[in-house]
């Protein structure tokens, strides 16, 4: 093999070496930064985004309100408009006339199932006991859930505001209206009064 063949067989593995270092030079200054940033470490030029455990987790769920706290408030006038999804099958007033299902004068106190001669269902009749506030927000809520087999086809109030308001018109409608359920005592201040105390005993 001449000279000349080993020229080119050098000037070959020269070139390749080149090359690679021109890659490497192009590829280090794509996705690192170059010296003199003042960093520990070189940081990638591209960043990805990867979602945390978090996203997309469900909110707190607010605390509920309770329903003594809702009917301190609640509105007879606003619960009568609510009421008019009821009027295709009942009655409120002090006819006390039975439609497709029976009359709502005076439910509140009556007996679940009390309205004599009336064809309730034996699951409602199975339910017992007298309409109490919490009873017939309950029922509101959802017919189906306390008395599976209930004639009833109302699917349910979900907001808990406007039960409280159908309420306390439906208690409005009545010879011997209920009281209002008494609101409970909030514990702040009586979870505040020991730890008070023991701030003054270590004085």
């Amino acid at each position: 093999m001449d000279s000349f063949e080993w020229n080119k067989i050098f000037a070959g593995v020269i070139g390749t070496a080149l090359l690679i270092m021109v890659i490497s030079t192009v590829s280090s200054s794509l996705f690192h930064e170059g010296e003199g940033h003042g960093e520990g470490h070189a940081k990638p030029a591209f960043t990805i985004e990867v979602a945390s455990e978090d996203t997309g987790a469900a909110e707190v769920e607010e605390k509920a309100v309770p329903l003594a706290v809702l009917l301190a408030s609640a509105d007879p006038a606003k619960g009568e408009r609510q009421f008019a999804k009821c009027k295709s099958c009942h009655t409120a007033d002090a006819g006390k006339k039975d439609g497709t299902g029976p009359h709502l004068y005076g439910v509140l106190g009556r007996a679940v199932a009390g309205v004599e001669g009336f064809g309730y269902s034996d699951d409602l009749h199975a339910v017992g006991g007298d309409w109490t506030w919490e009873k017939m927000d309950h029922w509101l809520d959802s017919p189906k859930a306390m008395a599976k087999g209930t004639k009833m086809a109302f699917a349910g109030l979900k907001k808990a505001d406007q039960r409280a308001d159908l309420l306390a018109y439906l208690n409005s409608m009545s010879d011997n209206p209920l009281p209002l359920p008494e609101v409970a005592d909030e514990p702040a201040a009586e979870e505040a009064a020991p730890a008070e105390a023991e701030e003054h005993s270590g004085r």
